[in-house]
């Protein structure tokens, strides 16, 4: 049985200012099996994170479903879920690695991390958490003179790679990834793939958007291609 399976997907926008609709995706269908590792390509524009977004539910899909076999929950199409339901899954069960680091006010980088790995071993397991967040930083090279700081100073590449360590300390069963080496130099990339790779191994599925073909060569199962919307 499919862990995420998408069928016949649409979602479009309107921008009430110009009185244009702006479609987003259409009639996107596809399904990954437990373990896999799927990419999505295309031009900037294209759907791809559209598609993302509707999966995690900060867009709400206008037609279509996504059934996802939920650990909690079982059979599940979020397109209908809760959103306690949802609150839940985003918490314990999907990770969602962002281009973008949304971190409430007075919150260190450290909290942001560690706030995620308490979710994912419990407060019980608060020793564990932090010995976690701590190699977490270590392995992003998150110098240990920020750990304390507000991230609204970072740079954009250490951002990056906060919001991706967050994503990646909860070991989710789905992890969505959003073009998750954009600003990242050569050697942040790598360290990226290796954490990638050993999710990977333990289970992991996946589903990414990559512009950096090189990145993904080797490590999706398979590869679908976006153009206006629609998967070619």
């Amino acid at each position: 049985m499919a862990l995420l399976e998408i069928d016949d997907l649409s979602k479009s926008f309107l921008l009430h200012r110009v009185d244009r609709r702006i479609q987003g995706c259409q009639h996107v269908s596809f399904a990954l099996e437990p373990g896999q590792f799927v990419g999505i390509t295309g031009r900037s524009g294209s759907g791809k994170s559209t598609i993302l977004r509707c999966i995690w539910r900060t867009n709400l899909p206008e037609q279509g479903r996504i059934l996802y076999d939920s650990a909690r929950f079982g059979l599940l199409d979020l397109a209908q879920a809760t959103q306690r339901q949802m609150l839940y899954l985003r918490a314990y069960e999907l990770g969602y690695v962002s281009q973008f680091l949304n971190a409430l006010p007075r919150q260190t980088a450290r909290d942001i991390v560690l706030k995620s790995a308490l979710e994912a071993y419990g407060p019980d397991e608060r020793a564990r958490a932090e010995a976690e967040t701590e190699r977490m930083l270590r392995h992003f090279d998150l110098d240990e003179g920020l750990w304390e700081l507000y991230p609204r100073t970072f740079s954009g590449g250490e951002k990056l790679r906060l919001n991706i360590a967050a994503a990646m300390i909860k070991r989710p069963r789905l992890l969505l990834l959003d073009e998750p080496t954009a600003s990242l130099d050569n050697a942040s990339k790598l360290k990226v793939r290796t954490l990638i790779e050993q999710l990977k191994a333990e289970g992991t599925t996946m589903l990414g958007i990559f512009h950096d073909l090189e990145f993904m060569e080797g490590l999706c199962d398979h590869e679908f291609n976006m153009q206006e919307g629609m998967m070619a």
